[in-house]
């Protein structure tokens, strides 16, 4: 079973994280923070992981704190599910368009971890959530996930659209490369391991 389960405590925020790889999109998430929350359960949904998270954290400060912690267990638990990561597709990408906008994520399970990305945003907030914290909670998931991840917008006008885009195609991307392959046996290296 592809699972994985992660807690994580600090005085900063009190986080409970599962996921199933092999699932069927089923989400149950409260981080507190109401357009994270819509952005993990499109994850989950068109993803197709079964995706539980409880978080609460020190909202009264900012979202900062909550969102961050909230994607490191994510990478984490992407890290954990994935175990030694024989047989996995492993590279893989989406376009996911939104309306006006076109988002692009590719990804590269191999074990190391390193974010690329490429959007600009209009307006400080959407909803709770700072725009200028969506990089950094990609390269939490990626750093955290061990996955080479690089997120683009090519094109847009709507916040709104552009953060929907790239969680989509990220859970796109996601799905495609933790498939398991039949052909393959063994971790999908040439080198015969996966190193960070």
């Amino acid at each position: 079973m592809r699972q994985a389960r992660i807690e994580r405590k600090t005085k900063e925020t009190q986080i409970d994280l599962e996921l199933a790889l092999d699932g069927r999109g089923a989400s149950e998430v409260d981080t507190g923070i109401g357009f994270l929350d819509h952005m993990l359960t499109l994850l989950a949904g068109h993803g197709l992981f079964d995706l539980s998270v409880q978080a609460r954290g020190d909202l009264h400060i900012d979202e900062h704190h909550t969102a961050e912690d909230v994607c490191i267990c994510l990478g984490r638990a992407f890290d954990q599910a994935l175990g030694d990561r024989g047989g996995i597709v492993r590279t893989a990408h989406a376009y996911v368009p939104m309306d006006e906008t076109l988002a692009r994520v590719v990804v590269d399970l191999g074990g190391r971890p390193y974010c690329v990305f490429d959007a600009e945003f209009n307006t400080p907030q959407l909803g709770q959530l700072s725009t200028d914290l969506l990089f950094h909670l990609f390269e939490s998931i990626a750093i955290h996930g061990r996955m080479n991840l690089h997120a683009a917008v090519l094109y847009g006008r709507n916040d709104h659209h552009k953060a929907e885009g790239l969680f989509k195609a990220l859970a796109r991307a996601l799905d495609a490369a933790t498939r398991l392959e039949d052909r393959r046996t063994g971790v999908p290296s040439t080198k015969g391991t996966l190193t960070a």
